[in-house]
Parts: C-alpha cells; sequence; structure tokens
C-alpha cells in the first residue's frame, strides 16, 4: 500500500530502528511501530512473525501515526500491549501533559480547544506538536488509544461488546462498530471470534484478566518490597509475588491483584497480570491508567540510565539493579495522609498510624472481597471531623490531614495531570503543615513525576557523599541538576542503597 513518509524526527536511528526489529529487541516496544507496506498492517518491535524486507518496511512513532497512515494493528503481537513512550511522555512538557489528559479520557467528551487550554497553549500550536511528537494530531492518539483499549478487551476478555465499547469511551454500540469497522477493516464480533481461543470463558465469579506490558528490564521484586512495608492490613496485601487492594466507593467495591504474567514458551513475557473484580466497564481504562502509573509500566530505563550513569555516585547503583522503577500509589489523598503521619517516624510507625485510622475511619466491607481485604481507605470527607487523635495523630498533624482533606474538596489543591512539577509543589506547600519535602515525595509517589525531588532529605543528603558525610541541601540540589529529568529515580536508587526510605527520613523543616 502507498502511505505518506512517516515524521522521524521523534524516532531512534533508523539502523537502529532496524536492529531492534530483526532482533526483537524488547527494550524498544513502544519506542517506535513497524510498518509494512505489503501488507497494511503495523507491528511491535518484538512481533513473532517473520521479518518482511526492509524494503517494505516504514517506521512510525506511534500506533496512532502508523494507523493515519492507514496501517492496521498486527494481530499477531498486538500494538495494544506496548509500553508508552516513557522518554518523554512524562514530565513537564505540554505533549506529555495533555497526553496524560488524553489518556483519561478528556477528548471523549470536550473538544480539542479546551484540552490546549488546559495546558495553556493554542488549539493549532498544540496540534502541530502532537504530529511534530507522535506523527498524529490528538483527535488521533485519542481514537487510537481507545480502539486499541477496545481490541486488548475483546481478545483477553470474554465482556460483551456492548460492555467493551463503554469500556473505551464510547457512547453507542453502533458508533463503536462503525469506528472499529473503519479502523481495522472487520466488526469487533470478527475480532471475538479469531480470539476465541485465547479469551477466557464467561463467569462473573472470576476477575477480569488484562496484561500489561513494560520495557525491560524490570524489577518487581523490589517494586513488591517497597510496597510491602507500607502495605495498610484490610486495604492492601502484598507477597512475595502480587500486590492486592480494595478499590471503589462504598456503593460498589471491588479489588484487584498485581503478579508477574506466566512466562511464555521463550520465557520472555515482559508483562504484570492484573486481575480485576468489582469494576464497572466505564471505569477500567481509569483503573488500568492507574496500575500502570503505580507499578511505573511505562519506564524507559535505557533513557534514565543514559542521564543517571553519567554520575559516579549512582553508576553503579545502575548496574546493581537496572529495572528499579519509581514505586507509586494508588490514590492522592492516601498518599497525602501517609506522608503526613509519617513525618518524623519510622516506616514501621507510620504504616502502624495509617493502619489505625482506616481501620475507625475507613468504610467496613460487609463481606471480605479477597483474603485480608476488609476495608476501603478513608474518604476527605470522612476524615474532616474524625476522631483522628485517638488513632495517635499528633494535634499538629490532626490540623494538617484535616486541611489536605478540605483543600482537597474545594479545589485548592489537586492531583489533575496538566499540572508541572513546580505548579504542583507551589499549590501544596501552600498548605499548612506541607512543606516542600512532602510536596515533592507527594509528586513522586502520587503523581509518578520522573523529576520529583525532596532535596532536603536527611537520607539522600548523607547517601550521595557516601563517605559517612552530610551534604547542605543547596549543594544536593546543585548536583541534582545533572540528573534532569530523571531525578526521581535516583532519589529510588539512593533510598534502596541506603536501605531506609520515607516517611521518615525526613528532617522536620515543614
Amino acid at each position: 500500500m502507498s502511505s505518506p513518509a512517516p515524521n522521524t524526527r521523534h524516532l531512534p536511528d533508523p539502523q537502529i530502528c532496524e536492529r531492534a526489529r530483526l532482533s526483537r529487541d524488547p527494550r524498544f516496544d513502544g519506542l517506535f511501530f513497524t510498518a509494512v507496506r505489503s501488507t497494511g498492517i503495523y507491528c511491535r518491535p518484538v512481533c513473532p512473525a517473520p521479518a518482511p524486507k526492509r524494503a517494505n518496511v516504514d517506521y512510525y512513532p506511534s500506533a496512532a501515526a502508523a494507523e493515519a497512515a492507514g496501517f492496521r494493528p498486527c494481530l499477531r503481537c498486538r500494538p495494544e500491549l506496548s509500553p508508552g513512550d516513557g522518554a518523554w511522555r512524562r514530565g513537564d512538557e505540554a505533549v506529555a501533559r495533555a497526553l496524560k489528559l488524553i489518556d483519561q479520557g478528556f477528548l471523549a467528551e470536550r473538544p480539542l480547544a479546551e484540552l490546549a487550554a488546559r495546558v495553556h497553549l493554542g488549539e493549532r500550536q498544540l496540534r502541530r506538536l502532537f504530529v511534530q511528537r507522535l506523527g498524529a494530531a490528538p483527535a488521533g492518539v485519542h481514537g487510537t488509544r481507545r480502539l486499541l483499549f477496545a481490541k486488548q478487551l475483546l481478545t483477553e476478555t470474554s465482556l460483551p461488546i456492548t460492555e467493551v465499547a463503554l469500556a473505551a469511551g464510547f457512547g453507542s454500540l453502533r458508533r463503536f462498530n462503525a469506528a472499529f469497522q473503519e479502523a481495522y477493516r472487520m466488526a469487533p464480533r470478527d475480532l471475538r471470534r479469531h480470539a476465541s481461543d485465547d479469551a477466557p470463558a464467561a463467569d462473573p465469579a472470576q476477575p477480569l484478566v488484562l496484561r500489561l506490558a513494560y520495557r525491560p528490564p524490570y524489577d518487581f521484586a523490589s517494586m513488591l518490597d517497597f510496597l510491602r512495608t507500607r502495605a495498610l492490613p484490610g486495604i492492601e496485601q502484598v507477597d512475595a509475588r502480587s500486590y492486592a487492594r480494595t478499590f471503589g466507593t462504598a456503593e460498589a467495591p471491588g479489588w484487584l491483584r498485581v503478579s508477574a504474567w506466566p512466562a511464555g514458551r521463550d520465557g520472555r513475557t515482559h508483562a504484570l497480570k492484573l486481575e480485576l473484580q468489582g469494576a464497572a466497564p466505564a471505569q477500567l481504562a481509569a483503573l488500568v491508567g492507574r496500575v500502570r502509573r503505580m507499578f511505573d509500566l511505562d519506564a524507559d530505563p535505557d533513557a534514565i540510565a543514559a542521564v543517571l550513569s553519567a554520575d559516579p555516585r549512582l553508576r553503579p547503583l545502575l548496574r546493581k539493579r537496572p529495572g528499579l522503577r519509581l514505586p507509586g500509589g494508588w490514590d492522592g489523598f492516601e498518599v497525602a495522609v501517609r506522608a503526613v503521619a509519617g513525618q518524623q517516624v519510622s516506616v514501621a510507625a507510620a504504616r502502624t498510624l495509617c493502619a489505625r485510622i482506616a481501620q475507625r475511619h475507613g468504610h467496613a466491607l460487609p463481606a471480605p472481597l479477597a483474603p485480608g481485604l476488609t476495608h476501603l481507605f478513608p474518604t476527605p470527607e470522612a476524615l474532616l471531623d474524625g476522631d483522628l487523635e485517638g488513632a495517635g495523630l499528633t494535634p499538629v498533624r490532626v490540623l494538617t490531614v484535616r486541611g489536605i482533606a478540605r483543600a482537597l474538596l474545594d479545589g485548592r489543591v489537586g492531583f489533575a495531570p496538566e499540572q508541572t512539577l513546580a505548579q504542583f509543589v507551589d499549590s501544596w506547600s501552600a498548605l499548612p503543615g506541607i512543606g516542600p519535602w512532602t510536596a515533592q515525595y507527594l509528586a513522586l509517589r502520587a503523581l509518578g513525576h520522573p523529576d520529583a525531588f525532596p532535596a532536603g532529605d536527611l537520607v539522600l543528603r548523607k547517601a550521595v557523599p557516601d563517605d559517612g558525610s552530610r551534604m547542605a541541601t543547596r549543594e544536593l540540589e546543585a548536583r541534582a541538576e545533572a540528573w534532569r529529568p530523571w531525578r526521581g529515580y535516583a532519589v529510588i536508587h539512593l533510598w534502596r542503597d541506603a536501605a531506609a526510605s520515607p516517611p521518615g527520613s525526613a528532617e522536620d523543616t515543614e
């Protein structure tokens, strides 16, 4: 087939793409897509199908760009499973912030002009930046995203097609069928028949299972270690193989579990297994997005290492744990309460305090959703007037938690993805009891911001010199300038190396 020449400005070097395609290098999964002109199909670099001739191949920076050029996704390698391009989809760039909004379904009911306004750009400028970066306009990125998510649900689950349409953000089954047919030249029911051997049999009593791919290496064991020491009884369960928790509301609670996807025949399945129970179809995309952020599945380890390994203190840490990721939190308010409760106390003490708060003020479920999962974490409304001193918080911390709850409810602070790191830190630091350390910690764990950096952290100031001395905060900030835009990963490596991480390691400057 003939197609417009792809935009190569934000692609890896063509020779690198060619080597990655021929070797099926998983480190490049999601960094580019291979389109085959003779078949009209586009693939991931890891596609197991026989490699096409170079003369028939074009490279595209995104699935949306390949689809805009008229290519259809491969049914074998399934481009919907590719991790995002974590090298620039995160952080403060306008395109990155707009993409986060698109991933949350912003364009499903709002015009492009409103999206542009949210990231403080003109509509034409935002469209131009998207075409430069992704090879497709925002509307095309949005359309590709929801159709690929629908494709995953059709392939991996037994959800009725009507529910798949709702989960993918379509207001009607007719519109979904028409969009799917136009983009992929087959009806959703035909894809379901094609995938019937892989999809499980329908059973409402069983959880929904989805595969969430990542770009290797990925240190899942370290991620579980971090989450295990902070797990709240009744709300979370973490063992050596999986993380489980409750979510939702008192009226519609649910639970999820995240574990390693069983290895394939070649032993190289780079994915996590997400099990969901009790999630409404319209919630699925948002829940998957939360899990991807919490487990940092879109990171690009090579891009991170290329910057951080230039520092002699960080270089051996990256070699020791090349797959270390940012361990996120499930809910921003929950992370904020944990951070405040943990100021100047140990991780274990902070966990005990938060467990008491959760047991006293969280919603107790009539029956466990799964073994050990008995409560939902308290809402901001529940903690506005709750007896937090009885749970063990000091009067000052009680005022801080209540101030956070009020500020979230009245919109003075929040976790909206269009914020820059500076905007987020400034708004949160304006609250009584919240200083730069806590605000940066929230950005790291609640937003998954890759450049969040709590420079006043005592552990960091001791860990960087590696000789028993302690750096001044300004000295550490100056040293860390060379780590941008990945300072958050330096934090995690240094905390891990020091075998101690906050809450509990910050000096009380707030």
